[in-house]
């Protein structure tokens, strides 16, 4: 082991030395990372959900600042076009366009889906960035607790329906922001959805996480890696319009060591656009440019059997309405 890999597993072990900005920057001297304004991404297509704020809009400026075409996709269309001539004029890029959906309404995810396959034969990068931490519980119009809707069961239906524009790619990439919480929560299929009594914002938003990134890897399994390579990753925390609304505390304790936008979204737009360790591997779990663990607890590591990952991915297809041939 080198001294590089030591010292990152120093700095892995306690959390507020890895999630917040010091743990950033220490790796990005650590590790020499590549500047991200030096990526070329010409010719490149690139759908990036949750694209109006936050992490989204910080992934989205540098990938344009690339000279990506990015799809912005947003819920309101005055907001996303908005966002998107505020883009064009920062960066100088005129290849940005706009789609519209709610990811946790599946009917406008299906029209979603259905309008960029007809836009676009070829895709080369699926981000799938959307979703909020939701203090109260809601539903969304098919009747999925609205967090599990627009991060588990939408994206897995956006995927889906983008499998072919996305093989085009040669290979093309699947994208998953998500989050360190999911290291406090099990894998389970009767559990993910909380109900009114027993419901927690922030426990809940940890089982949709926990979720997502097992179906990243179980996608891996599925499709061959030269056709479409999955990653999920997680941020660190970063001080976003989101954390602000829904972990007031948490921001104000933690302050000045958040990571700004851009250093969380730094390690999302790495993998759209290197085409060295992210072509190497599929179905990983990233931080800071680095694979990381899906399992920091026993509790989490014996909940994640085989038997439960297959149930969850029969439960996403028969949410998402999907019927396999």
């Amino acid at each position: 082991m080198s001294g590089a890999d030591v010292l990152d597993r120093v700095i892995e072990a306690p959390i507020i030395t890895s999630f917040t900005r010091i743990g950033s920057g220490i790796r990005r001297r650590l590790d020499d990372w590549t500047d991200l304004d030096s990526y070329e991404l010409t010719g490149r297509t690139i759908v990036l959900t949750g694209a109006t704020s936050g992490l989204g809009l910080a992934a989205a400026e540098q990938l344009a600042r690339c000279a990506a075409s990015v799809v912005l996709v947003g819920r309101t269309p005055a907001k996303t076009s908005r966002v998107r001539d505020q883009l064009a004029a920062a960066t100088g890029n005129e290849g940005l366009t706009t789609a519209n959906a709610d990811m946790g309404d599946l009917d406008a995810v299906r029209t979603l889906g259905e309008e960029l396959a007809d836009r676009h034969d070829r895709i080369d990068v699926l981000v799938h960035n959307a979703g909020a931490l939701s203090a109260e519980r809601r539903e969304s119009p098919q009747g999925i607790e609205a967090t599990v809707a627009s991060q588990v069961v939408g994206p897995f239906l956006l995927t889906t329906l983008l499998l072919e524009p996305l093989r085009a790619g040669s290979p093309g990439r699947v994208l998953t922001m998500s989050s360190g919480g999911m290291y406090s929560a099990g894998l389970t299929v009767d559990g993910l959805q909380m109900d009114e009594h027993s419901y927690n914002g922030t426990k809940q938003y940890a089982l949709a996480k926990r979720a997502q990134v097992t179906l990243n890897a179980m996608w891996a399994e599925r499709v061959d890696r030269d056709e479409i390579v999955f990653h999920a990753l997680h941020p660190g925390w970063a001080d976003t319009p989101g954390v602000a609304k829904s972990l007031p505390t948490f921001r104000r304790v933690v302050g000045p060591l958040l990571r700004s936008p851009a250093e969380g979204a730094d390690t999302l737009v790495w993998l759209a656009a290197d085409d060295g360790d992210p072509l190497s591997s599929s179905g990983d779990f990233w931080h800071d440019r680095r694979r990381r663990g899906l399992h920091k607890l026993r509790k989490t590591r014996t909940a994640d059997t085989p038997e439960r990952r297959d149930r969850l991915w029969r439960w996403a297809q028969h949410a998402a309405e999907i019927h396999p041939a």
